[in-house]
């Protein structure tokens, strides 16, 4: 038993270097972008995520073409998109009568349908599927390097922005008008943002790296209401949903990055029928809705 149990949990990661490296990146990926998608959540920007993970898509198909599978192209190329539509995005709402979501949904679907037409216009199905849905089990060490350096930057940086911005989360108008922190928390919260969605989509592509960042976070809150804990209950249930979409694809054959989301979504539903805080099911809940 012990044998048969170490030959299907632990084997196709002891014995294969791209499960290890597969399961490495989706570790470093937690550790970076399970914080950020908690602020989100709990400053209701959960949307905005989702929004820059398809802005980020023109650039990156640009590097992809220009230089074909290159860390380096594809991660500026993400980057400059994606601080391009959140800029403009800014300007629209603060010298239009747009709101801010409304313009940024806008941009993020101009961006989305640009990057397609390009990958489809000069590339391939399987091009377009790269881009769109990842290759965490073809990460190399230029890919890890990458998200270790970027996971590195995203955990230094919320260690110092963590006061203004859970003072944003409790009260932005407030903290707006007593501190000049706020515009700078707001812009350096968005690059990391863009940071993170830029890591993902190197694993996961720009339509599940979303999920990474945002799903765990709102397992979190069923579970917990205070913010380390919440932050404790994202990491770790990212990096069990990594492990098991990784067994699932060695196993099951299944895509690997749809495996690791549905592994996500199986969690968030089974913690919003029996989560402690606001589940259907929990007694809190019914008491609450009383």
């Amino acid at each position: 038993m012990i044998s048969n149990v170490y030959s299907l949990f632990i084997e196709p990661f002891s014995d294969f270097s791209f499960m290890q490296r597969a399961l490495w990146g989706g570790i470093v990926l937690s550790i970076s972008a399970t914080p950020i998608g908690v602020f989100l959540t709990l400053r209701r920007m959960s949307l905005t995520g989702d929004a820059m993970a398809h802005a980020i898509l023109p650039g990156a198909a640009i590097g992809f073409l220009i230089s074909g599978v290159s860390i380096i192209a594809m991660t500026i190329g993400g980057i400059i998109a994606g601080c391009i539509v959140a800029i403009l995005a800014g300007i629209v709402a603060r010298y239009s009568n747009a709101e801010e979501d409304s313009s940024l949904a806008a941009f993020y679907l101009l961006s989305l349908a640009a990057g397609v037409l390009i990958i489809s216009a000069k590339g391939s199905n399987v091009d377009l599927l790269h881009v769109l849905f990842g290759s965490v089990l073809a990460l190399n060490n230029d890919a890890l390097i990458l998200l270790t350096s970027i996971a590195t930057i995203s955990v230094l940086s919320l260690t110092v922005l963590y006061r203004p911005l859970v003072f944003e989360c409790v009260d932005p108008d407030f903290f707006k008008s007593v501190s000049k922190l706020s515009a700078i928390a707001h812009y350096a919260f968005l690059l990391l943002v863009v940071l993170n969605l830029v890591a993902g989509f190197h694993a996961l592509g720009t339509l599940m790296s979303v999920g990474l960042m945002i799903l765990p976070a709102a397992i979190s809150r069923f579970w917990s209401e205070k913010l380390g804990v919440m932050l404790l209950i994202a990491l770790l249930t990212s990096i069990i949903s990594s492990y098991l979409g990784l067994f699932l694809s060695f196993h099951v054959s299944f895509a690997t990055s749809p495996a690791i989301v549905l592994v996500m979504g199986i969690i968030y539903i089974v913690s919003l029928l029996f989560g402690q805080h606001g589940g259907l099911l929990s007694k809190k809940s019914h008491k609450l809705h009383f």
